[in-house]
C-alpha cells in the first residue's frame, strides 16, 4: 500500500534558513514581523484575559477582575507564559532594531507597552491569586539570558584560537 500523505522528503526543508541563499535584510523582516505579531497577541491577552472580566460586585468576585484569575493555579501558568513571551519578543525587537533610525523612541514605545501591560495584569489580577514576583521573574528571564550570553561569547571570545590556528571548523545546522 502507497502512503499518499508523505512523499519522503521533508516539506519544511525549503523553508529553512540557509546562510548563503537568505538575505540577512530579509531574515530580520521576518524576524520582526513575528516578534510584533507575538507582542500583539501576548499584550492583547494580558490587557484582556482570557474569559473577561466580572462585570459586578457579588458571589465572593470584584467587578474589573478576571474570571480566569480564580482557576489560580492554571491563570498563574498563563500569566506567567505570555508574560515571558511579550518579554522574549520585545527583546527581539529591540535588538533587532539596533542602530535603526528612531531606536531610541522605539525602546520607549516598548517600555511603554511593557508598563502598561504591567499596569493591566496589576488590574484585573485579584491580589491573593498570583505572586507578581514570579511574574516581574518571567519578564526579566530573556533579558537575563542575553546577558549571560554576552558574557559568555565575550569570555570565550578572547579565550579562542585564530581561524587559521584551528585545525577543524565546527559548522552546527539547526
Amino acid at each position: 500500500m502507497i502512503n499518499r500523505l508523505s512523499t519522503g522528503k521533508s516539506w519544511y526543508k525549503c523553508f529553512r534558513y540557509e546562510e548563503g541563499r537568505d538575505k540577512p535584510g530579509d531574515v530580520r523582516n521576518v524576524m520582526l514581523v513575528v516578534a510584533s505579531l507575538i507582542a500583539s497577541v501576548t499584550f492583547q491577552a494580558g490587557v484582556n484575559p482570557p474569559g473577561g472580566v466580572w462585570q459586578d460586585n457579588s458571589s465572593g468576585h470584584v467587578a474589573g477582575r478576571a474570571i480566569y484569575a480564580y482557576q489560580s493555579e492554571v491563570y498563574y501558568v498563563f500569566l506567567i507564559a505570555n508574560t515571558l513571551a511579550l518579554s522574549a519578543s520585545i527583546l527581539v525587537i529591540i535588538s533587532l532594531t539596533y542602530r535603526f533610525p528612531f531606536h531610541l523612541e522605539i525602546v520607549i514605545a516598548t517600555i511603554s507597552m511593557i508598563v502598561t501591560y504591567s499596569s493591566a495584569i496589576f488590574a484585573v489580577t485579584p491580589d491573593e491569586s498570583v505572586r507578581f514576583r514570579y511574574v516581574i521573574a518571567a519578564a526579566s528571564v530573556p533579558y537575563i539570558l542575553q546577558i549571560f550570553i554576552q558574557l559568555f561569547n565575550m569570555v570565550f571570545k578572547n579565550n579562542e584560537k585564530p581561524e587559521s590556528e584551528n585545525s577543524e571548523k565546527v559548522v552546527l545546522n539547526y
